[in-house]
């Protein structure tokens, strides 16, 4: 940022990414202002970071997340393209259910190239969500590849108790033949990627739903499977309603709008089963970067073997 008489002045740059003409805006801006991470900071982690990410962002449109002047002042969720976005950039008209501004249709961002990421970075836009689906290319939506369990801490737990659920539920996994893919959240809880092979839409909430029931079941005391707030402290909260085609989650390697830069992180089995207070499981920009040299992508192998859902 300089400053000239008295006046702020934004600093701008175009710069080439993979061919497309890019304006960079705002670089010095501090987004996270406990750590000093700038937009810069912002626009270089997803530039490291695409190789991996992007192939977990492929054939999902992308719901932005916007923090304009940093994670302590206002956000807002953009699903509608901007008319200002660069016309190479592309997009997919979808059907918007029960959207909250009444449209039938918005043009979401499909963000399948670097220049397609850094113009989002760009936007200040922290965290990237994404369906548990896909979309063909002219627009078909497709029945979900993936079942999510958002594990979520309620007063007075922490993302160690929700290890002790996604022990739980792996087991589970395991009695029906599937196989859960863990990553933290990025904020305080845990989330479990289970890759599957459906026809009806509605199947995986159905049994993300039955496995979230049944741990509130078997331990009232430490699961609760309702939304009730209420009802949490003490407990984990087994949010199964994010398989609602409707819903997003929160992509891997997203940044997340928290005091510092973390990142929804994907983890081993072994980390979880040794997670003993929440910084065992919490991951900044700088220390998913280092992870990728050391393991790679742990969920490289998401979508090979999708598994089948029992009858119900």
């Amino acid at each position: 940022m300089v400053r000239k008489r008295g006046k702020q002045v934004n600093t701008s740059t175009t710069v080439e990414v993979d061919g497309r003409r890019l304006k960079l805006t705002n670089l010095e801006k501090i987004l996270y202002p406990s750590d000093g991470f700038t937009k810069a900071h912002v626009i270089d982690y997803y530039r490291q970071v695409a190789p991996v990410l992007l192939a977990h962002l492929a054939e999902r449109p992308v719901t932005l997340k916007r923090f304009p002047d940093g994670v302590d002042s206002q956000s807002f969720f953009e699903k509608n393209v901007s008319r200002h976005a660069p016309e190479w950039l592309r997009t997919m008209t979808l059907p918007t259910p029960g959207s909250s501004r009444g449209a039938e249709t918005l043009d979401f961002a499909m963000l399948d190239d670097l220049p397609g990421l850094v113009w989002a970075a760009n936007l200040a836009a922290l965290e990237l969500h994404v369906p548990q689906w896909t979309v063909g290319p002219r627009g078909g939506v497709r029945p979900p590849d993936l079942l999510v369990f958002d594990l979520d801490p309620g007063p007075d737990t922490t993302v160690v108790e929700c290890c002790a659920a996604a022990l739980m539920i792996r087991s589970i996994l395991s009695e029906d033949d599937l196989v859960g893919y863990p990553k933290t959240s990025g904020s305080k809880g845990l989330q479990l990627y289970v890759p599957v092979q459906v026809r009806d839409p509605e199947r995986t909430s159905e049994y993300a739903k039955a496995v979230a029931q049944r741990l509130a079941s078997a331990d009232p005391d430490r699961y609760v499977a309702v939304m009730a707030k209420a009802r949490r402290t003490g407990r984990v909260f087994v949010d199964w309603s994010q398989n609602n085609p409707a819903k997003t989650t929160v992509a891997p390697y997203s940044l997340r709008a928290r005091e510092l830069p973390t990142v929804s992180t994907p983890v081993t089995w072994r980390e979880v089963e040794r997670c003993r207070e929440p910084a065992d499981l919490m991951f900044t920009a700088p220390d998913v970067l280092a992870r990728l040299d050391k393991h790679g992508d742990l969920l490289a192998d998401l979508h090979k073997n999708p598994g089948r859902l029992p009858r119900s």
